[in-house]
């Protein structure tokens, strides 16, 4: 449905986003990440066709958004950081006014299709308010709205949780999961809880390139941080020592007091399952008559490979992206 290829974008001499290739299926829900000034926004704007590239395309569906840019918009609904909704009208003036603009001019479609966006985002009872006077709950609303008239293939949602209240959040939440029936959705989050109850597929980027493209399930199980293994034991703190150094495959040993003179050990080894490691280490400690408390494997979360993967990322930092897209977004 969407394919970047060898995407960059510079201002001036400053790398915002650097040879960014990634290709999105249909009918499924990405979640996109990053931390701030990695780029998130600068890709969601050239993907919609309101940036220009310096290198790299962008296709819709097959067509290119900047050789076809009519064709390929008419695919995409897209609702930016800041909603663009005018204040002064009433969101079914405001949807109106998008729908002409899409090209929805026959009257009957374009009141069917308001009809269907406003039920769909749950905005009737407001429908008739003007939109400064609606929470922000509300104006996301009317933002996702406008970006599903037209009925594009595509959703794409840049933050469209920031600055909502906890039930404003699990609302906006289940709408996503709603349109990932019959969509396909790009939102980016710095909920990572959120990402991972949503998210079919997860994209990460780190100052400007990609870092991770994968199920939530499979970044948890296979990247980084999963492989440790943390045992408490009465044990001394040689004894630990001797008896984990006949295990192959440790890479490396943390001992830290713990109460009752007990000690923890947190253990890191490069086989591919750290419950293999576990079960060595059950053995020898059993072996040697040794009492083990406790014997955990800790499992990744999102929130470590986020921040594992940001760190590690070896580009030095060029730009802080974001700072300058919402100054062209301004403009």
């Amino acid at each position: 449905m969407i394919e970047l290829s060898h995407l960059t974008k510079r201002y001036g001499g400053q790398l915002a986003v650097s040879d960014l290739s990634f290709t999105v299926d249909s009918g499924q829900i990405y979640g996109f990440l990053g931390p701030n000034g990695a780029g998130k926004s600068t890709t969601m704007n050239i993907m919609t066709g309101c940036l220009s590239a310096t290198e790299g395309s962008v296709r819709i569906d097959g067509h290119d958004i900047f050789e076809e840019p009519e064709r390929a918009k008419k695919l995409i609904g897209y609702l930016p950081e800041q909603p663009p909704l005018y204040l002064n009208e009433t969101p079914e003036e405001y949807l109106r006014f998008v729908g002409e603009a899409k090209g929805l001019r026959g009257g009957a479609e374009l009141a069917r299709q308001m009809d269907g966006v406003i039920a769909q985002t749950g905005i009737g009872e407001a429908a008739h308010r003007r939109i400064s006077a609606l929470s922000k709950g509300y104006k996301q609303r009317v933002g996702i709205a406008q970006a599903l008239l037209g009925s594009p293939k595509v959703i794409i949602l840049d933050e469209p949780t920031v600055g909502l209240d906890p039930i404003q959040i699990i609302e906006i939440r289940d709408l996503i999961k709603e349109l990932g029936q019959t969509h396909t959705v790009i939102f980016s989050s710095h909920i990572l809880s959120e990402v991972r109850a949503i998210c079919d597929q997860i994209l990460m980027i780190a100052k400007g390139r990609l870092v991770a493209f994968d199920t939530p399930e499979n970044l948890e199980k296979h990247l980084l941080s999963h492989n440790e293994v943390a045992l408490t034991t009465d044990a001394a703190a040689d004894e630990i020592r001797a008896l984990l150094g006949t295990i192959d495959h440790i890479t490396d040993l943390t001992l830290e007091a713990a109460e009752g003179g007990l000690v923890t050990a947190r253990v890191k080894t490069d086989l591919s399952s750290a419950f293999d490691l576990s079960r060595r280490i059950f053995s020898a400690f059993a072996a040697a008559g040794e009492t083990l408390l406790e014997l955990t494997v800790k499992k990744a979360n999102l929130e470590d490979i986020f921040l594992e993967l940001a760190e590690e990322e070896p580009q030095p930092p060029a730009v802080e992206a974001e700072l300058v897209e919402s100054e062209v977004t301004e403009e």
